[in-house]
């Protein structure tokens, strides 16, 4: 691999985007992401929905994937009857990234879950999710924090090996595990907040969104294992 590792970013699809005397559709990602990727060695490269059949030659162009945040997965992925609490569908995004995962997994290039990003991996895996945590984001379009412990011995506590607090935005979280998914960090009140694929293939998922803080070594992990694998 010549020069910084390429990471591609998947992306809102957002109908009558405003900007200027704009009002369009448009692919949108908040600029947290880049700018993380880029903060810990990468270059960052937007990858808008597109038909699933494109996915494996998309992520053969990577050398690593991050899944970002978003809405709230379509419970039909996961077999479960819609909470009245669950937030409106995106089907076009859920099927794209769901085929990103799965090419990515096959080529064993290196993957970040990013909050939605982590439950999306886990239903790729055969995972379910519970549709609503009281008392998490309760204030619309405000992030919070709240501390996580990691689990010793896991990827996510090597790189990151002391409790910490992180930026937070969510209501839902991890309910059953995903075929060969670990637990790799908690918060106080055993919510999982980091997921992880045991072995050589660098997987893992944060609940919380480390774009909006300043510490980079999730993402940095990220980008040595994309250097590395290339």
């Amino acid at each position: 691999m010549a020069g910084r590792p390429l990471i591609g970013v998947s992306t809102y699809l957002e109908a009558g985007a405003r900007w200027g005397v704009w009002e369009l559709d448009a692919a949108l990602l908040p600029a947290g992401y880049p700018r993380l990727v880029q903060r810990a060695g990468g270059l960052a490269a937007m990858l808008p929905p597109d038909t699933p059949e494109h996915a494996a030659a998309t992520v053969s162009r990577l050398d690593g994937l991050v899944i970002a945040g978003g809405p709230d997965v379509d419970p039909v992925r996961y077999g479960a009857a819609r909470d009245p609490r669950t937030g409106p569908p995106a089907r076009e995004r859920d099927t794209w990234e769901l085929a990103l995962i799965g090419a990515a997994l096959a080529a064993r290039v290196p993957v970040l879950g990013i909050c939605r990003g982590m439950q999306l991996l886990n239903v790729a895996l055969g995972g379910t999710l519970v549709q609503h945590l009281d008392g998490h984001a309760e204030l619309v379009g405000v992030f919070g924090g709240h501390a996580v412990k990691p689990v010793s011995g896991s990827l996510y506590a090597g790189l990151v090996p002391e409790e910490t607090t992180v930026p937070t935005y969510h209501h839902q979280s991890v309910e059953l595990l995903g075929t060969g998914l670990v637990a790799s960090a908690h918060a106080a009140d055993g919510t999982v907040e980091a997921v992880e694929l045991p072995g050589e293939h660098w997987v893992l998922g944060v609940q919380w969104h480390p774009e909006m803080g300043e510490d980079v070594r999730v993402m940095r992990g990220l980008v040595e294992a994309a250097e590395a694998a290339g």
